[in-house]
């Protein structure tokens, strides 16, 4: 008759790894790091990590919100989902965009071509082979309303992924606003402004730092005094990441350049509690399943946690860190295909 041999159980992580886990030794031609080069042990338990929970976890919706922002997350009301588009002229991108609108998208996403990320018209010189080829070309308050003639504002949020010249784009917005009859405290929508990143990763800057914090500062100012619904900041972790960082070099700078932005906002007389609800993140989705949520659940703690200790916070809201996200634009695939058929 087969038996099963009783060894005892480990008293410790510790001991089963030696006595048992040993016995049965990992591949040598597998990588079991994570895609930032960290490397996972085989198994975790509760000796793995000290862990308090109410002041590490907490609840979804609660202090420090490293399960959530909301209470009921996704279940209670899915996020928008905005398709990245724009190309051409203003007409061709109105097209697509009411196409997506009639079609059930909940949200609009706004691709700017190179001059406009720029601050060039369209007739420039520099922007010669340039127009209207990765975004559209917007170069007056008259293509703005083109682009949005006959999407209500009201009723869709829009996200603008535009920098340097955020303040002006935003501008033109609110005019179309109006001129729908919506008043500039009921439009919804996000600004990307976020300039640090700019010098960090994607380089589409035109001014000096100093200026250009001051201009960011000004859009934090006027959003939480007018355009309560708005997001003027889109603090980015997504281009740090495809320009090759780790994801905890991702959350570092990303973090890094949130705080300078509330340092900034107080040093202008701003309250923290006034603005800080609207600020938002936007991270780079990869590949790696566990180390993104722990990323996600890192950034929404050590945010709350930094906001509370250094600015006093009257409310808990303000420390929450909402945030979107977009997929990687690394191929999810074993390998690369063949060039050539075969």
């Amino acid at each position: 008759m087969a038996t099963t041999e009783d060894r005892g159980a480990a008293e410790s992580l510790d001991a089963w790894r030696k006595k048992v886990y040993a016995r049965a030794p990992e591949r040598t031609d597998e990588l079991f790091s994570t895609i930032s080069g960290i490397e996972n042990e085989p198994l975790s338990t509760p000796e793995s990590v000290a862990t308090d929970y109410a002041r590490d976890l907490g609840y979804p919706g609660e202090y420090p919100f490293t399960r959530g922002v909301y209470p009921s997350m996704y279940r209670g009301r899915l996020w928008t989902m905005r398709q990245f588009a724009g190309f051409g002229t203003p007409e061709e991108t109105n097209e697509r965009f009411r196409y997506l609108t009639e079609h059930g998208q909940t949200g609009l996403s706004t691709a700017f071509d190179m001059p406009t990320l720029m601050g060039y018209d369209s007739d420039h010189a520099r922007s010669l082979g340039e127009v209207g080829r990765e975004g559209v070309a917007v170069d007056s308050l008259a293509d703005m309303e083109t682009l949005f003639a006959g999407i209500p504002l009201a009723d869709v949020s829009t996200s603008m992924t535009i920098n340097s010249p955020a303040a002006i784009v935003l501008a033109y917005y609110v005019c179309v606003g109006e001129e729908q009859g919506v008043p500039r405290d009921k439009l919804r929508g996000t600004a990307q402004t976020d300039i640090l990143k700019e010098y960090i990763a994607q380089k589409e800057w035109i001014f000096p730092p100093e200026p250009s914090m001051r201009l960011v500062v000004d859009m934090i100012e006027f959003c939480a005094r007018e355009m309560p619904l708005f997001h003027p900041v889109s603090i980015s972790g997504y281009h740090i990441r495809e320009a090759g960082s780790t994801a905890a070099q991702e959350l570092a700078f990303t973090l890094a350049d949130g705080f300078a932005y509330v340092e900034a906002a107080i040093e202008r007389g701003l309250d923290v509690d006034d603005f800080a609800p609207r600020l938002s993140f936007f991270f780079n989705a990869h590949l790696d399943f566990f180390e993104e949520i722990a990323k996600y659940r890192a950034a929404r703690r050590i945010w709350a946690r930094e906001l509370r200790d250094r600015c006093a916070l009257a409310t808990a809201r303000a420390a929450s860190a909402r945030s979107s996200c977009a997929s990687t634009h690394r191929r999810p695939a074993s390998r690369s295909p063949p060039s050539s058929p075969r």
